[in-house]
């Protein structure tokens, strides 16, 4: 009997190892995976984990609900969950089962776990989206019920995410299990029965253990290449000419995830000629977005001018892209024009700074940035991580596909750039507004006082890619471009 990936996962919540005693000798199966990333990131703790950190957070701690490989919410620490008719109330009902210190897990315990995730995430952009919760109760027995101040038809995807899982004395109820050697990261299911679940059928036959390691993404595409590996995760834009490289003539192991969200530029302090918004928005309409794309080579990447994702739920549609009545070469005389014009009044402009991650994709964006800052007369400089700067790269995969969650990014309270107030004020209505067609005309709204600021230059959409082997199993790609550990640790057929 073949277990799929999804019931697999539904099962782990509570038990990833019905038979794994069986599996956890020397001669145990495991499979290999590679994350890009430091060594030291699968064993980070805190709230602002990498994405190494992620993975092994949802794998060892799960939430009230966690994500499947294609990015669908399902079963956790709650096995099932009603919500009410106006939206404002989800009560969850807990699975049987203990913490990891033994102690039944209760209403009460959940209440507080969640409490305390949430309190973990204050002075984070994240913490803007549980805003809405009024009242966390516990109810009778396992039950745990979540109040809001509005509708919030994403809290069940918000919950799902690694940072909302849910802790004991500081540790998670798997669905599996850590343990370090040296810079491997050994992560063993926990048996269902362990967990409060039903025994699997042929649990032992399928289930595995999985060797974590983090390396850098030349160091992982090269042992995907010799097959020291079956799968590669964590690969971004500036890394994305590796991976095309390891794929060769096998381009079906090189998969890209179709990930809403920011890549971009955001302006770090208003000063010099970059104190007007007049001044920011030239360099914003001196960029070759169609010669980037071009450049980077990333399939399907569609470049954009717009703050707001293409097709995000509560877009009114109203706004579009910028500057369609120019041709590129009359927005860079535009954009010419008005650096002309401050130097006339300040002198010569000084060189920007930046700084970028490593990798041939970051190489690629900084060149072509550089040469299109040069042609309207701003020298751009590439400085190392930690110096001052005065553009920050925004590289940002949605949490969910709203308008809201661009406008919450670059928002004042998310800390990341220069900001509006004007658009936070907009957005505050929104957020306030109990009619759908007000609340979408407001964050419009906001969205177009943000342009109006020009505090940050959109490029287009993250882009997110893994390379996977045609028999791994329970990977997929999706739109959340995050791709957990316990279906990974099934075994092919």
């Amino acid at each position: 009997m073949q277990i799929s990936a999804r019931a697999f996962r539904v099962i782990l919540p509570l038990g990833l190892m019905a038979g794994l005693g069986a599996c956890s000798g020397g001669s145990a199966p495991t499979v290999d995976i590679d994350v890009i990333g430091a060594e030291s990131a699968p064993f980070e703790t805190g709230i602002r984990l990498s994405e190494a950190g992620r993975l092994v957070r949802a794998a060892t701690a799960e939430g009230l609900v966690a994500l499947d490989e294609q990015g669908r919410v399902i079963p956790a620490f709650a096995d099932r969950w009603i919500v009410t008719d106006d939206g404002l109330s989800y009560i969850f009902r807990l699975r049987d089962g203990s913490w990891p210190d033994g102690t039944e897990i209760s209403g009460e315990s959940a209440r507080q776990a969640l409490r305390q995730a949430l309190a973990a995430l204050r002075g984070t952009p994240l913490a803007l989206e549980f805003a809405g919760i009024n009242e966390i109760r516990a109810m009778a027995g396992r039950v745990v019920e979540i109040r809001l101040s509005r509708p919030a038809p994403e809290l069940l995807q918000l919950l799902a995410q690694p940072e909302l899982g849910l802790l004991r004395k500081g540790k998670g109820g798997g669905p599996m299990t850590l343990k370090r050697e040296g810079p491997l990261a050994l992560l063993t299911p926990i048996p269902p029965e362990q967990l409060g679940l039903p025994q699997a059928p042929d649990w032992a036959e399928q289930a595995r253990s999985i060797r974590l390691h983090a390396v850098p993404a030349n160091v992982a595409v090269k042992r995907f290449g010799d097959g020291d590996v079956d799968v590669v995760l964590g690969g971004r834009f500036e890394t994305y000419p590796l991976g095309e490289a390891a794929a060769g003539l096998s381009r079906r192991s090189l998969r890209v995830d179709p990930a809403p969200g920011l890549l971009g530029l955001a302006f770090v302090a208003a000063t010099g000629p970059l104190a007007a918004p007049e001044t920011r928005e030239a360099l914003a309409m001196a960029i070759d977005r169609e010669g980037l794309a071009s450049a980077l080579g990333v399939g399907g990447w569609q470049p954009t001018t717009r703050l707001v994702g293409i097709g995000s739920a509560g877009d009114a549609g109203t706004i579009g892209e910028r500057w369609t009545d120019l041709a590129p070469a009359g927005r860079r005389t535009q954009a010419a024009a008005r650096i002309a014009r401050w130097k006339a009044q300040h002198g010569p402009v000084p060189a920007l700074r930046m700084t970028l991650p490593e990798g041939p994709g970051a190489d690629i964006l900084f060149v072509r940035l550089a040469a299109d800052f040069a042609g309207i007369g701003v020298p751009l400089h590439r400085v190392k991580e930690g110096e001052k700067v005065d553009l920050r790269l925004i590289d940002l995969v949605a949490r969910f596909a709203r308008q809201d969650w661009y406008l919450n990014q670059l928002s004042c309270a998310a800390g990341r750039s220069l900001c509006s107030k004007a658009a936070d004020a907009r957005l505050a209505e929104a957020r306030a507004a109990d009619d759908p067609a007000r609340q979408s005309a407001l964050l419009a709204e906001a969205e177009a006082e943000l342009t109006a600021a020009n505090v940050y230059i959109p490029l287009g959409p993250p882009v997110r890619w893994s390379l996977a082997r045609e028999r791994a199993t329970g990977f997929a790609i999706n739109p959340l471009a995050f791709h957990p550990l316990p279906p990974l640790a099934l075994r092919p057929r």
